[in-house]
């Protein structure tokens, strides 16, 4: 039984990185809980929380804008309990074009992702971009 639920969490995420991934916010939006909240380290240019439905759309726009965002790749996604981790590559635009590893982790509460918190390698060069990118603007 707990596999089935582990299975079902996966197919979440997979739904949500799909759904962000084409605009679809409605969708999006529909897999997270009331409260659902995003948390951002605090040694990146974006850092905070990010509260309500809506949170994961104004994260996601912010961070592809500011930091250059040209593409992300999912590495592997692995569920374990109330939990899924996707390993990711996100590849910022150049030249030279940069990837940045990073594993994010999905909490679910009754079929839902109620947070995302993200775990960058390395956050430099998210940084860097983001202020190579204000400086030209």
């Amino acid at each position: 039984m707990a596999w089935e639920l582990e299975a079902a969490n996966l197919r979440v995420v997979e739904a949500l990185f799909a759904a962000t991934g084409s605009g679809n916010w409605s969708a999006a939006e529909s897999m997270l809980t009331e409260d659902f909240f995003v948390t951002e380290a605090d040694t990146l240019p974006f850092a905070g929380v990010y509260r309500g439905r809506g949170a994961l759309q104004e994260l996601f726009t912010r961070v592809m804008a500011e930091a250059g965002v040209v593409g992300l790749q999912i590495q592997q996604i692995t569920a374990g309990g109330d939990r899924v981790v996707a390993l990711l590559e996100m590849v910022l635009g150049g030249p030279p074009e940069v990837r940045v590893q990073l594993a994010e982790t999905f909490r679910f509460r009754d079929g839902k992702v109620c947070e995302i918190k993200p775990y960058y390698y390395d956050p430099r060069p998210v940084a860097a971009a983001v202020r190579r990118r204000a400086k030209s603007r």
